[in-house]
């Protein structure tokens, strides 16, 4: 991986764990190499997130995402387990609207 390459994938990481108020963990990508308490890019939400970006690698993610009335994608590979995508503004309000009670 090229220099500009890894940076971009540190501004990425820092701006995913901005967006949720988490924290990206530092040596991420060298997990194999320096123990498991850095694996996954960010920590947030309880929840431990590998962060990806590609300039236009996830098209038809966010195809099936713009579709009227969708609000999250449900996806399994044979054998594999069910993968939930939903995008980051809604997953906020899901979790603001857990804290303060209400059940939208």
């Amino acid at each position: 991986m090229g220099r500009s390459q890894k940076q971009k994938g540190n501004r990425r990481e820092r701006e995913f764990a901005k967006l949720i108020g988490g924290m990206r963990i530092p040596l991420s990508g060298a997990a194999k190499h320096v123990g498991k308490e850095h694996t996954g890019d960010v920590d947030g939400l309880g929840l431990r997130f590998e962060v990806k970006a590609r300039k236009d690698g996830f098209k038809t993610i966010y195809k099936w995402l713009e579709q009227d009335g969708v609000d999250a994608l449900a996806l399994k590979a044979d054998r594999k387990e069910w993968l939930v995508v939903i995008p980051a503004e809604r997953l906020m309000e899901l979790i603001k609207s857990c804290g303060s009670g209400s059940t939208t």
